[in-house]
């Protein structure tokens, strides 16, 4: 792997939402109440702005360095390069999305629950994964049931 694509990907792989305080719930404190609504939003504003950020430097870095090589060697190592930090860019971009819905459903008061079970999903996982819609077991089976289909 060219060594600026190894950089784009340690880069992508980096921009994570680990810059934030956990949350430290009071005793008797009711799950998912204002505060805690507005430290996950807090988390994924934050997480969503890293990556729009990274998709800036993105198509900076693709503007200065978009050269046409004489050598095809040196052409084609430049087009992989771009195609890997394209496809990082398009997951980013599907993340964004889901970023995006997950703000939707703490403003909406639809945040912290399963989807399948409805059972708190709890601030440890949710800070571990801000866009996490199951619960740790109703995750276990569906990745269970995923992998008993893939064969």
């Amino acid at each position: 792997m060219p060594r600026a694509a190894k950089k784009s990907a340690n880069k992508a792989a980096s921009t994570d939402f680990k810059n934030f305080v956990p949350y430290k719930p009071k005793k008797g404190e009711e799950y998912m109440n204002e505060k805690q609504r507005e430290h996950f939003k807090g988390i994924l504003l934050i997480w969503k702005a890293e990556l729009m950020q990274e998709v800036d430097r993105t198509v900076t870095h693709m503007k200065d360095e978009a050269a046409n090589f004489p050598d095809p060697a040196d052409r084609a190592t430049q087009e992989e390069e771009f195609s890997l930090e394209l496809r990082t860019r398009d997951r980013e971009r599907k993340l964004i999305k889901k970023i995006d819905s997950t703000i939707e459903r703490v403003e909406h008061d639809d945040y912290g629950f399963c989807d399948a079970c409805g059972v708190e999903i709890g601030i440890k996982r949710l800070e571990a994964r801000p866009t996490a819609n199951l619960c740790i077991d109703c995750k276990t089976l569906d990745e269970i049931k995923e992998r008993q289909e893939m064969g």
